[in-house]
């Protein structure tokens, strides 16, 4: 007997769908077009240590066959370290795989600043070489949001410079391949 599909979504705000609520959300777009549930556990404001502190009852409780992973920007905004960081996504990764949980990471989306943005790639650049290495799949959410010249698309980011406009949390949607959690 095949177990349902069911997706839990562990992240920030961008995970939630701030500023307008998790109906305008990537995940909900995605359970849209599964066979299956898909759970928001986006928290806005949240860093990968709080993600990793709420891993058991946000993720283990609901008994999901995968887990999104996307997070780190707030780490950043809070001067967390590179290693704290990665070692908390690397956690949260081997915590779900222990559970039998298909990983999949979803990368940091750009933040129009530039230094942060110099910050965010080195975990993009980190999550690349790991799920690499671990053969997890990887949702290339940050692809959505720059142009063919490695431009920011601005248009697709609110006023803060760091959350979807609605058509950026659209984009970010289009980046998803389906066939990752078959």
């Amino acid at each position: 007997m095949t177990r349902e599909l069911k997706i839990v979504c562990l992240g920030d705000s961008i995970t939630y769908g701030w500023p307008w609520g998790p109906e305008v959300s990537w995940t909900t777009m995605l359970e849209n077009v599964i066979a299956g549930r898909v759970i928001n556990r986006g928290i806005p404001g949240n860093t990968t240590t709080q993600m990793l502190e709420r891993f058991d009852k946000a993720v283990l409780k609901a008994d999901p066959t995968h887990l999104i992973i996307m997070g780190g920007i707030n780490d950043i905004v809070w001067q967390e370290s590179f290693d704290r960081i990665v070692w908390n996504l690397r956690s949260m990764a081997e915590k779900a795989a222990q559970h039998n949980i298909k990983v999949v990471f979803g990368m940091p989306t750009a933040v129009d600043d530039e230094y942060i943005e110099l910050l965010t790639q080195r975990i993009r650049d980190w999550i690349k070489e790991y799920s690499a290495q671990q053969d997890i799949p990887v949702i290339d959410f940050d692809q959505a949001f720059y142009d063919h010249d490695r431009n920011i698309k601005t248009e697709l980011l609110s006023a803060d410079g760091a959350h979807p406009t609605k058509e950026g949390y659209q984009a970010m949607f289009a980046h998803i391949d389906t066939s990752i959690f078959e």
